[in-house]
């Protein structure tokens, strides 16, 4: 993991309270390196993937973009490669591999 807090740290506060109860709050947390991560931000992904899968577009687009830095940052990718997650059959799945691949692409 590089350091410094992933981009969209914030944001991903305010979208990730749709996998909670009303009134709860998720926390940002502290990693051994320094940087700031948004915690839920892998089980709204998850989430959102399904929604996609059930054919929700727009909104959901944008919140999977969103999560991207810090799911490369958490090391998603590093449990399944970017390449593991496009190729899939699961379209969700994948869409979220090509907006890590053009992120990526961004940051070399």
């Amino acid at each position: 993991m590089s350091e410094g807090s992933p981009e969209n740290t914030e944001q991903l506060g305010s979208i990730n309270k749709k996998i909670v109860a009303e009134g709860e709050e998720l926390p940002a947390v502290t990693l051994k390196d320094g940087s700031k991560v948004q915690t839920g931000t892998v089980a709204t992904m998850l989430r959102n993937v399904a929604l996609y899968n059930a054919g929700e577009r727009g909104e959901v687009e944008e919140q999977l973009k969103i999560a991207v830095p810090t799911l490369i940052k958490v090391g998603l990718f590093e449990l399944f490669s970017v390449d593991e997650w496009i190729n899939g059959q699961n379209p969700g799945r994948s869409l979220v591999g090509l907006y890590a691949k053009e992120y990526l692409g961004k940051q070399s």
